[in-house]
């Protein structure tokens, strides 16, 4: 391991608001984790509640200024970077001086890694070691990451009263300047597909681009579902002369957040298809990339520049940590809904962890809930849900929209309105009264539900943390929403950041449940429930295209069986539960079989 990867896992970004401060929390142990930077306004409170905790100087950026979701930004993770390298900093003291600190740290590190068998041998060697420790702390030890999460959808386009502003004052584009303007030697996680204007815009900013001693001061990380998408992003980037640091792969179901199912390509055969196509996908890029550089006139590496392959959704145990680590050859495995647990690590109010430890599989679903359109995790019983259904009984369905920052919608007008919004549903709602009458009640329902079931989730998800700091949330009561993936059905006790640390790495066990499936089971049993209802609730007339898509799924699916049941017949992991598992495979197999896809009639 190197200097910058002392563990074999990351916290990747969750909600708004759960990953936050998630750095200030993890980062002096190593721990790399994402904050998401799609909420000036939360980042801004988050800004003054951790200065005045650190006796930081602050002040305000207001709305006033021109730039000031930038500034806000900028100000925030620059406060963060530095709180930070305070922490470290002293907790680097605190192992030189404590052989109990450095004891409880060696405890969280990976037993396989290298600079915990250095710190062995200096207290092994206890004639030497304060001589030896400071200098060993100095150079093999740095802090974790502290990346940033844009999704790339998110890039409403703002105004200036009724006047268009320009595309820089997009909210992607915005963000992604607040970032590149920081001191951050760190990463931009970009997820939810390619946005070819805000990719194009990284251009402007010299930090992404390689100096002279091949070093970028910021990196890009792409969070794809597949390797064809990697490939795409990745070369329409090297076209620019950008470089993508890390592709992170994302489980499509077995995941938080919202959902990107994939063509029912499932977790195994994409990491074995980038394990297989990782130097065709490196060298592709590279040679793109130098090409551009040269007609800029700028510095180009002679050799392609690092490249990682991490992945993430839906793992649970040591064992499976290692699998992917050791089978598929990543750098690091993302270990997210998990640390909702973990109060150390996120920021999650008591009444909603409490709602998680308690949730059962029944409790995680798929919802409509996002006013992208996209399938989101959620959870049943959350402040959210519970206010959002009062409002819809007394007639008075949706948020007032205070953030806007899912007004994507152009249905009623150039700026935009959010399907959230309380404005948006009594125009829906009134035109569905308009023809009531030639809807059956069933219809009627279902199109009054397809409209009032969606959230706030600009306020929801910022929520939590506010709650858990004491600070004022102001506005209409919008209460929490929260997107756990399936997982967080067999985590169910509130765990130290150490406990969680030494589960994750095989020496100590946070799961009392017994009956939790295999991640690779779980994923293909999602797919399969999510392709059946796909075909079921299917209306209208079916297309030819749209029967090609299901016949590709159906087909890949059967691909993804069949290169599972041939890994598991010689692989040394998973028993005694081997047999259960190529079991599960087998019925599975069955269950896909009998799901019919229609003809073309």
């Amino acid at each position: 391991m190197s200097k910058n990867n002392l563990h074999t896992f990351h916290i990747p970004v969750m909600g708004l608001a759960y990953t936050i401060d998630s750095p200030i929390r993890v980062a002096q142990y190593g721990i790399s984790s994402v904050i998401s930077i799609a909420d000036d306004e939360l980042i801004e409170k988050m800004r003054l509640f951790y200065s005045t905790k650190f006796n930081e100087p602050y002040h305000e950026i207001s709305q006033k200024i021109q730039d000031y979701r930038a500034e806000r930004i900028t100000s925030y993770l620059n406060l963060v970077d530095k709180i930070v390298k305070q922490k470290f900093e002293s907790f680097k003291m605190e192992l030189a001086e404590s052989k109990t600190a450095l004891e409880n740290f060696m405890a969280m590190l990976p037993n396989t890694s290298d600079i915990k068998k250095g710190f062995q041998n200096l207290l092994d060697d206890g004639i030497s070691f304060r001589d030896n420790i400071q200098n060993y702390i100095e150079s093999h030890l740095s802090p974790g990451a502290i990346d940033v999460n844009i999704m790339t959808k998110l890039d409403k386009d703002n105004f200036d009263k009724k006047t268009p502003l320009p595309i820089e004052f997009n909210d992607a584009h915005a963000a992604l300047r607040g970032f590149a303007k920081s001191n951050l030697d760190s990463s931009v996680v970009l997820s939810a597909g390619m946005n070819p204007r805000l990719y194009s815009y990284f251009e402007n900013f010299s930090d992404f681009y390689p100096d002279e001693n091949n070093v970028l001061k910021k990196k890009i990380i792409l969070k794809v579902s597949d390797f064809r998408s990697a490939m795409i992003q990745g070369n329409f980037l090297a076209k620019k002369g950008l470089w993508v640091s890390e592709y992170r792969i994302e489980s499509g179901l077995n995941c938080g957040g919202h959902a990107f199912a994939t063509e029912g390509l499932l977790l195994g055969t994409i990491l074995e298809e980038f394990r297989q196509k990782k130097e065709q996908l490196v060298q592709s890029s590279h040679e793109m990339m130098i090409k551009v550089l040269q007609q800029k006139n700028m510095f180009f590496p002679k050799k392609p520049l690092a490249t990682r392959i991490t992945v993430q959704g839906g793992v649970g145990t040591a064992e499976e940590h290692e699998f992917l680590l050791e089978t598929y050859k990543v750098d690091s495995v993302g270990w997210g809904t998990p640390f909702l647990l973990v109060p150390e690590a996120t920021s999650v109010d008591r009444e909603t962890r409490k709602l998680l430890i308690d949730a059962k599989e029944e409790d995680l679903y798929l919802s409509h809930i996002s006013p992208l359109g996209v399938p989101f995790n959620s959870l049943r019983g959350t402040s959210n849900e519970i206010l959002k259904q009062k409002r819809i009984q007394e007639n008075k369905a949706g948020s007032s929209c205070p953030k806007r920052f899912l007004a994507l919608s152009k249905e009623y007008g150039p700026e935009g309105i959010c399907t959230a919004a309380k404005k948006y549903q009594d125009l829906k709602l009134e035109a569905l009264e308009n023809v009531k009458q030639t809807l059956s009640d069933s219809e009627y329902r279902k199109a009054k539900d397809s409209i009032t079931e969606k959230s706030c989730l600009c306020v929801g998800l910022a929520n939590a943390a506010y709650l858990e700091n004491n600070i004022k949330i102001k506005g209409q009561a919008q209460g929490v929403v929260i997107c756990p993936g399936p997982n967080m059905a067999y985590f169910d006790q509130e765990v130290s950041l150490k406990e969680m640390v030494q589960h994750i790495y095989g020496n100590n066990s946070v799961l009392r449940t017994l009956n939790r499936p295999n991640i690779f089971v779980k994923e293909l049993k999602m797919y399969l429930e999510y392709f059946g209802n796909e075909i079921e609730n299917s209306a209208g007339e079916v297309t030819s295209n749209q029967l090609k898509k299901w016949n590709t799924f159906k087909s890949n699916l059967f691909e993804g069986i069949d290169y599972y049941q041939n890994l598991f017949e010689s692989t040394s992991y998973f028993k005694p539960d081997l047999e259960n598992i190529k079991e599960q495979f087998n019925r599975c197999k069955l269950e896909l079989t009998a799901i019919k896809v229609p003809e073309y009639c």
